[in-house]
């Protein structure tokens, strides 16, 4: 269905996430002839590449979040709906949340994407991903408290797998994780603790594949490895997880199997489009992905319905070169900002080209004054490449007091090599009763 975009009643525009797609999309459009609803079921927006900062003390969540009310304050034609969206009917062009119902011209699903276990969700009990700020607060806590029970810990084996972080996946997400795990545990807590030597710490980086940080130059992958190495991380390439239970991680390595006792395992491995793909599937009958991503057209409309576009991680967008575009903030956002100015040349009766990402290149942080960053022609790394990535990240957050807090938090954790925001709290504030009193399953272990 093609909703009149020329007539007297106002178009209404509904936007469902605000994340990067969605948010940028709802800030174009602030000034079109439209009315915007943008319907999240957070009443924030996360920035989600500084999210492992979080989980390991550098920053507070409320530093990497931006209420969307006050982000879009200015934007007169937008309200804002705190609500879960359980379905959609396009023919009535309807989005149906628990206790509304949000009628539409112009729908943009932009909702993101999960992380993924490869159809062994019952990991996730043992080793959690990063995608919300409850990720990281979890990530955070089990992290601290794995150093505070190994601080009362007597039994030396029991010690040494509260010592040992294991994560699986190295691309940016995991990479970075390991590095500020690896810091932490040689630099920022090492004068820390009474009982424990912090740099006896193990970080092991499980990668399946041949080498990290795979979408990257293989010259820049191998600098951050080499980076990572000197930092402590200990590095497992060609190696394939096939289970995580009871503390501990099974993996395979060609022929042979191993199994490492660790009671911070975290999971970087994978991510699956949000569920709104499968939604979208059920009501319109567009095609997703192995992965959950909804087959889009080159405008980012989905087949049939040239009223409903879907960007962000939702999307599989493989018109450019064959590939999905990948799922990081630059291609939402761009996105977003395609399809709101596609919305605005159609209510005067044109259209656009289709959509073109310009890739602004791949980076990653492995440590202090150490960053890799692939522009294509161009290729940075150390501490050249380490402030490319810190501008490009200020430049991405959303509101300037965030910008400030943020600049203001790094300059202070660099000049004193401190974190301050290493507090345990969550579901269990200590694992107290956990760490000293339970045992540490201790199977056959051969040798990393």
């Amino acid at each position: 269905m093609v909703a009149s975009l020329q007539n007297n009643a106002p178009h209404e525009v509904v936007i469902i996430g605000g994340g990067f797609g969605g948010l940028y999309t709802a800030k174009t459009l602030a000034k079109a002839n439209v009315n915007i609803t943008l319907i999240d079921k957070r009443n924030f927006h996360l920035f989600q590449p500084l999210l492992y900062q979080v989980a390991t003390g550098t920053l507070s969540p409320a530093d990497i979040s931006s209420p969307l009310r006050s982000v879009l304050r200015k934007s007169k034609n937008t309200q804002v709906l705190l609500g879960d969206v359980n379905n959609i009917d396009p023919k009535a062009q309807q989005v149906i949340l628990d206790d509304k119902l949000v009628p539409y011209d112009t729908l943009i699903v932009a909702t993101g994407a999960n992380h993924s276990y490869f159809g062994k969700d019952n990991w996730e009990e043992f080793a959690p991903g990063l995608k919300t700020v409850e990720d990281a607060i979890e990530i955070r806590r089990r992290i601290f408290s794995a150093f505070e029970g190994a601080e009362k810990e007597t039994d030396p084996e029991k010690r040494r797998a509260l010592l040992t972080f294991v994560l699986v996946g190295a691309g940016p997400t995991g990479v970075e994780l390991a590095g500020a795990i690896a810091e932490l545990a040689y630099k920022t807590l090492k004068e820390d603790f009474r009982n424990i030597k912090t740099s006896e710490a193990r970080i092991l980086l499980l990668q399946g594949g041949d080498r990290i940080l795979p979408y990257i130059a293989p010259e820049l992958s191998e600098v951050a490895a080499v980076s990572l190495q000197k930092l402590g991380v200990v590095i497992h390439t060609n190696t394939r997880v096939i289970n995580i239970e009871n503390d501990t991680v099974t993996f395979k390595q060609g022929n042979e199997v191993k199994k490492i006792p660790s009671k911070t395992i975290l999971w970087a491995a994978g991510v699956k489009a949000s569920t709104m793909g499968k939604v979208l599937t059920e009501r319109t009958g567009v095609e997703c992905d192995h992965a959950g991503r909804v087959i889009v057209e080159p405008d980012l409309t989905i087949r049939g319905y040239k009223n409903i576009f879907v960007v962000g991680d939702l999307a599989n967008f493989s018109h450019q070169n064959g590939k999905p575009l990948p799922g990081v903030a630059p291609v939402a956002t761009q996105q977003g900002e395609y399809v709101a100015k596609l919305i605005k040349r159609r209510l005067k009766g044109h259209t656009l080209p289709q959509f073109h990402y310009n890739d602004v290149g791949t980076l990653a942080m492995i440590g202090q004054n150490l960053a890799v960053v692939d522009l294509g022609l161009i290729k940075l790394q150390g501490f050249v490449a380490w402030v490319f990535w810190l501008l490009i990240h200020i430049y991405f957050l959303i509101e300037f007091d965030t910008k400030l807090v943020v600049v203001i938090q790094w300059a202070w954790n660099y000049i004193t090599r401190n974190r301050r925001s290493r507090l345990i709290t969550g579901r269990e504030a200590f694992v107290e009763a956990k760490t000293v009193n339970n045992s540490v399953q201790q199977p056959s272990v051969t040798p990393l």
